[in-house]
C-alpha cells in the first residue's frame, strides 16, 4: 500500500506492525513526532504495547533495557543532547548484548544551542558498540527500522535507526507500506536466550567485571558486530522477497564507470543523485557511493567500489575535532592501499543548507583536478 508519510511517521508506523512489548517515550525537537504518533496507536488500541513515558532521555534508555534484560521486545527513540545523555546507559545496552532499536532523528549539539540537522550526535556514539543503519528517505527509515529489529534480536546487539532531522523527519514523503502480517512473519517472535524473568535460569545482568572477564567480554561484543555483517545481508534478501526492495551495506549509484565519486550517509544522497545524472548527460562519468551500514563498516565493500576511480571526495555532516571526520577517516582506512586522490568536505552543520549547486562545484573542481574547499557553504 502506498501512502504519503513524514519519516517520523514512517518511523512509527514500522514499530507499530512490529507492536514492541514495551517501549519507553521523552520528547526532544526534533524526535517528538515519532513517539507523538506512535502514542496515538497505544491510545487507539491498535498496538499493545506498554508505553512507559519518563522524566529524561537517560531514564527511557534506561527503562528499554529493563525491559529487553526481562526478555521483551523494547524500543526508543531521542535526538541531539537526548542521546548525549544516554550514553552512560547505551554501553550497558550493547555490552549487556541487549536487541533495543532506537531510531536517532539527527540533530547537531550544543553549544550553541541548535535543533536543526547535522551527524554529531549520532558520531559521537559510533565506538558505543550499537550497529548503525542510516536512511536516505523515509521509506528507508520505515524499512531499516523492520530489518533493524531482526538484525538486532539476531545478535543481540541494539541498532540505532537514523534520519536526518526536519529534512526527513517533518517532510512528507510517498512510501510503500506493508501488511502487519508480513512484517510479523519477517521479524518473527521475540526468543530471548536469557531473561531476568526465567526463573529456571537465573542470571545476572550488567554484572560487576574487573580484570578477570571484561577484556573477553569486549572480544564477544566485536566478534557478535562481526556476525551482524554477515547475517544483514540475509536478512536485507529476506525483506526483498517481501517488499521488492533490495538493500545492501552501501548502494553504488552508476559506479561502473566512474571516475569521480562523492561518498555520503543519509538525505544528502538523494541531491547528490540529482547532480549526477545532471552531470551523466553531459558526458562526466560522476557517482554516488551512499554507506548504508556505518557500524559495522562495510570496509571491503567500500575499497572495491572506490578502488578504480581516479578522485572521491568524502561528505562528513559532522566535524571530529584535531582528527579527520568520521566518514571520511572509515573511507581512508579503505582505500589505504588504493591510489585514490581522496578530498574531504565538511558540510550543513546546523542545519546549513546544502544545495545541488554545492555539489555540482564539488564534482567539477575534482573533474578539474582542482583544490576541493573542505569547508562547504561556510563563511571565511
Amino acid at each position: 500500500m502506498k501512502t504519503e508519510v513524514t519519516g517520523a511517521q514512517a518511523a512509527s508506523i514500522a514499530m507499530k506492525h512490529l507492536n514492541p512489548d514495551v517501549v519507553s517515550a521523552f520528547p526532544i525537537t526534533p524526535q517528538t513526532d515519532i513517539m507523538m504518533e506512535f502514542g496515538q496507536y497505544v491510545a487507539d488500541g491498535e498496538v499493545s504495547t506498554d508505553l512507559i513515558l519518563v522524566e529524561s532521555e537517560h531514564s527511557a534508555m534506561s527503562a528499554a533495557v529493563g525491559a529487553s534484560a526481562a526478555g521483551v521486545r523494547a524500543m526508543t527513540a531521542t535526538s541531539s543532547a537526548g542521546l548525549a545523555l544516554m550514553f552512560e546507559i547505551l554501553g550497558v545496552a550493547s555490552g549487556s548484548r541487549l536487541p533495543i532499536i532506537m531510531n536517532v532523528v539527527n540533530r547537531a549539539l550544543s553549544s550553541p544551542i541548535n535543533i536543526h540537522c547535522d551527524h554529531s550526535d549520532s558520531m559521537d556514539c559510533r565506538d558505543i558498540g550499537w550497529i548503525q543503519l542510516y536512511s536516505e528517505n523515509a521509506q528507508e527509515v520505515y524499512d531499516n527500522t523492520i530489518i533493524g529489529t531482526k538484525l538486532a534480536e539476531s545478535v543481540k546487539l541494539p541498532v540505532m535507526v537514523m534520519q536526518d532531522g526536519f529534512i526527513n523527519s517533518h517532510c512528507l514523503q510517498n512510501i510503500e507500506l506493508l501488511e502487519d502480517k508480513k512484517v510479523n512473519e519477517f521479524a518473527g517472535e521475540l526468543k530471548p536466550v536469557n531473561s531476568l524473568l526465567d526463573f529456571k535460569k537465573p542470571v545476572t545482568i550488567g554484572p560487576l567485571q574487573l580484570t578477570d572477564y571484561y577484556f573477553e567480554t569486549k572480544r564477544q561484543q566485536s566478534e557478535a558486530l562481526s556476525d551482524a555483517y554477515k547475517d544483514y545481508i540475509k536478512f536485507c534478501r529476506e525483506f526483498a522477497k517481501i517488499s521488492g526492495r533490495s538493500y545492501d551495506y552501501v548502494e553504488e549509484y552508476k559506479l561502473k564507470d566512474a571516475k569521480h565519486i562523492i561518498v555520503a550517509l543519509n538525505s544528502t544522497c538523494g541531491a547528490v543523485k540529482d547532480v549526477v545524472d545532471e552531470l551523466r548527460n553531459r558526458g562526466e562519468k560522476v557517482g554516488l557511493l551512499k554507506i548504508r551500514m556505518f557500524r559495522p563498516f562495510p570496509y571491503e565493500r567500500v575499497f572495491n567500489a572506490l578502488k578504480k576511480c581516479k578522485s572521491v571526495t568524502v561528505l562528513d555532516r559532522s566535524e571530529s575535532f584535531g582528527a579527520n571526520p568520521p566518514l571520511m577517516s572509515e573511507v581512508k582506512n579503505s582505500l589505504s592501499s588504493a591510489h585514490v586522490i581522496i578530498n574531504s568536505v565538511i558540510y550543513g552543520l546546523g542545519g546549513r543548507e546544502f544545495t545541488e549547486e554545492d555539489v555540482k562545484l564539488i564534482f567539477n573542481n575534482m573533474i578539474k583536478g582542482k583544490k576541493v574547499k573542505h569547508y562547504a557553504g561556510c563563511r571565511e
